[in-house]
Formats: C-alpha cells, sequence, structure tokens
C-alpha cells in the first residue's frame, strides 16, 4: 500500500473528502518526523514505536572496489511493532 492508497482507504472508512484524509495523513507524517527530530519516542498501542537510535561510526568494505572505507555514526529512526502486529 503506498501513501494515495492509505489516504483513500482513510476516506472510505470515515466518510471524509480525500482532500481532509491526505491532509491528516501528512499531518500524522510531519507530527512524527518532528517528534523524532526532537528525541521523542511516538507510541500508538498496539500498532507500534517510532524511535531514533545512533548507529556507532564502524569500518567497513566498498563492494565494488574492494577498498576499505569508513562509515561514520548517525541517527535513524526504528520502528518496532505492536502486540497486535506480532501474529499477522
Amino acid at each position: 500500500m503506498n501513501k494515495t492508497e492509505l489516504v483513500n482507504s482513510i476516506a472510505e472508512k470515515t466518510g471524509i473528502t480525500k482532500i481532509k484524509a491526505k491532509n491528516i495523513t501528512d499531518a500524522f507524517i510531519e507530527t512524527v518526523i518532528e517528534s523524532l527530530k526532537k528525541g521523542d519516542k511516538v507510541t500508538l498501542v498496539g500498532f507500534g514505536t517510532f524511535s531514533v537510535i545512533e548507529r556507532n561510526p564502524r569500518n567497513g568494505i566498498n563492494p565494488r572496489t574492494g577498498k576499505k572505507i569508513f562509515i561514520p555514526g548517525k541517527k535513524v529512526a526504528k520502528f518496532k511493532i505492536g502486540a497486535e502486529l506480532t501474529n499477522l
């Protein structure tokens, strides 16, 4: 399912227009991103938890050349599924 299909499904299930459903979906995504940038977790009980983790810097190998490279550390988003999604 892509974003357009999600918006269409939300509009159909709630009886609102597709434009309103798109605005709600965009607001949800924007809010999650803003919270993660602040370092906060976003927990949706039964669905899952969005959080930010810090990846440590490490050494790697360029698969094309075989040369060793340094991969710097960075912060990345993580999603842990909730209990209702564990047994699909």
